[in-house]
């Protein structure tokens, strides 16, 4: 099928915003030398706002080549759900009682273990936490670990080699972590419900396996970092003033599990959202500052990423239903590295006639895959948006955040074929 003029256009664009993402660093280093223009070179910088700026760009184009009706169709047309939902849920799960009680939680198990202190704590954020993506969904999970790190862990000057190991390391391990469920990971539901794969299905079939790479990708940077981890002094008490009461907590996680089972219905998690906002006015001191903006720019991110995703499917199913199993898998952790891997499974999921094995091999790509850029996963965005602060120019360099990925990567991929 011949691509047209505005297919064509569109796929520039998006190589163009590619490339952007690999140059976010290169703008805010101009923005600290340039005082005329820092403020938009900072703009430019801002890795979340990228995929953004890029899609009102290809809007423009699609209003010059279709004309007003048909790209208000198309940009009404896309769904941002997902995009409503990781807002919603990153504000509630970056809440204080919500926070205090998982690190609470992570506490008590870090101290079941032979190692305690920083490397017993680590090893439960970077495993544990991953893995309750699962139930309270990948976009919930990475909130709450990269607040525990960037409090716990990166505030205390680490070197950059660990800082970079345990966020390409988190954004794996919160890819894979959601495969224990087929309700909580994006390129899981994407497929779930036309290949009828259960919860059952998905823990015996992908769960453990996943399991056992987050484990080693932990296991293998504590070994490597040991000495530096043991170093850190974690505070994880809790003040009297910082106490909060019971009630307070609970109607939180209310809220929480609420917006979870109400996930794909917009009307009803954004009105419960609501809600829990008039909650949180009302019992201020029981609160830090909601991350509306962090949450805000997330969403502007992923909701780019959809309009400009949308228009790639030309290429992208033509290329998914030629594969090869193995070219499948190579392919999904390839391609997904450069577009969402919820994209990735979706195509697959409306390509006809596909085997048992294929489908294995290209979820287990997508997900594996997860962490190697910002774009690779849904949740990865909001992870970036908590923790760059803590990195050179308050920007994350995406070429050691692949270098960073690139070996938990290996170890999920050989845990999917070989187990």
């Amino acid at each position: 099928m011949q691509p047209t003029t505005l297919q064509i256009i569109a796929a520039i664009i998006f190589a163009l915003a590619i490339i952007h993402i690999f140059s976010v660093k290169y703008f805010e280093h101009l923005a600290h030398r340039s005082e005329r223009h820092s403020g938009l070179f900072h703009l430019l910088g801002e890795i979340e706002v990228v995929f953004g700026i890029w899609a009102m760009i290809l809007v423009i184009f699609m209003f010059a080549f279709m004309g007003k009706t048909k790209t208000m169709d198309y940009v009404n047309s896309r769904n941002y759900v997902e995009t409503m939902f990781v807002f919603v849920i990153m504000v509630i799960a970056a809440t204080r009682p919500i926070l205090h009680s998982v690190v609470w939680l992570v506490k008590k198990l870090s101290n079941m273990l032979p190692r305690k202190g920083a490397t017993g704590f680590y090893f439960v954020v970077m495993c544990v936490v991953p893995l309750l993506g699962s139930l309270i969904t990948e976009p919930a999970a990475m909130t709450l670990a990269a607040l525990i790190l960037s409090d716990k862990l990166f505030s205390q000057g680490i070197s950059n080699k660990l800082k970079y190991l345990t966020l390409g390391a988190l954004f794996i391990n919160i890819s894979v972590g959601g495969t224990l469920t087929n309700f909580a990971a994006p390129p899981i539901l994407m497929v779930a419900g036309t290949w009828d794969w259960s919860s059952t299905f998905m823990l015996t079939t992908f769960g453990w396996k996943a399991m056992i790479a987050i484990v080693i990708n932990t296991s293998l940077i504590i070994i490597v970092f040991y000495k530096e981890l043991s170093n850190i002094n974690i505070r994880t008490t809790v003040s009297e003033k910082e106490k909060i009461p019971k009630a307070i907590v609970i109607t939180h996680f209310v809220f929480l599990f609420l917006v979870i089972y109400f996930g794909h219905y917009p009307a009803f998690f954004l009105s419960i959202f609501l809600l829990f906002l008039g909650v949180t006015y009302a019992y201020q001191e029981y609160q830090d500052r909601l991350m509306l903006r962090e949450g805000l720019l997330v969403a502007f991110f992923l909701g780019g990423l959809v309009i400009l995703g949308g228009q790639q499917e030309w290429w992208l199913k033509d290329i998914i239903s030629n594969m090869s199993n193995a070219e499948a898998f190579v392919g999904a952790i390839t391609l997904g590295a450069f577009t969402d891997n919820a994209a990735i499974t979706y195509l697959a999921s409306i390509v006809e006639g596909l085997s048992d094995d294929f489908k294995y091999y290209i979820v287990a790509g997508a997900v594996a895959g997860g962490g190697l850029t910002v774009i690779a996963n849904a949740p990865n965005p909001a992870g970036a948006a908590i923790l760059k602060s803590h990195f050179q120019d308050g920007s994350i360099d995406p070429r050691y955040l692949f270098l960073g990925a690139l070996i938990p990567t290996i170890i999920a991929a050989i845990c999917f074929i070989i187990l």
